[in-house]
């Protein structure tokens, strides 16, 4: 069997990842989560309201550590293709963002956990919802989405642009280009 095509659905928050993803597994991929939220849910239980803006470097490293180990199970998939709600990259695109510094190691990570294929949701404002895990608001959306446009082709992503729509036709729409490629 050929190995599992690793492909990762992006874009800044409150985009529609989320909502595709959840599409894709409907549809019998298989898909892994986005892993932030449950990060910053189990900080709260710890008596930290907001781990990413309280200590950034650490929610990093607690994020690399969990999407390496959702690409390595993706790697055991014995599918065609995996999805990934955010990839590696990411992480990074984030950090510029907020302005702080993190290890060399996080680059190393990205080179070593390449994907195949990267798909860039644009902001859009009529979709977009602020909550308890999502503090930015739609003008850092529009921000974190050029960082993550910088960020994946720093490591020669080619990003793919899904349009506006249904969350059904953006999913049809990223299956046909998937299977067009």
């Amino acid at each position: 069997m050929q190995e599992t095509q690793k492909i990762v659905i992006t874009g800044g928050p409150g985009t529609g990842k989320t909502s595709i993803i959840n599409d894709l597994k409907k549809r019998g991929y298989v898909c892994f989560d986005e892993i932030s939220r449950d990060i910053t849910l189990k900080a709260r239980e710890d008596g930290i309201e907001q781990l990413f803006l309280t200590k950034p470097l650490l929610f990093s490293e607690l994020l690399l550590e969990g999407r390496k180990k959702q690409y390595l199970e993706a790697e055991k998939q014995q599918t065609a293709r995996v999805f990934l709600d955010r990839g590696i990259p990411d992480i990074l695109a984030y950090m510029d963002f907020i302005g702080d510094t993190y290890p060399k190691t996080f680059e190393e990570h990205c080179s070593k956990h390449p994907y195949n294929t990267v798909f860039l949701l644009k902001p859009w404002e009529a979709i977009f919802v602020s909550d308890r895990e999502r503090y930015e608001n739609f003008e850092q959306a529009v921000q974190i989405y050029h960082q993550l446009q910088k960020t994946y082709a720093k490591f020669g992503y080619q990003l793919l642009d899904v349009p506006f729509g249904s969350v059904e036709q953006r999913t049809t729409y990223i299956l046909d280009t998937i299977n067009n490629l």
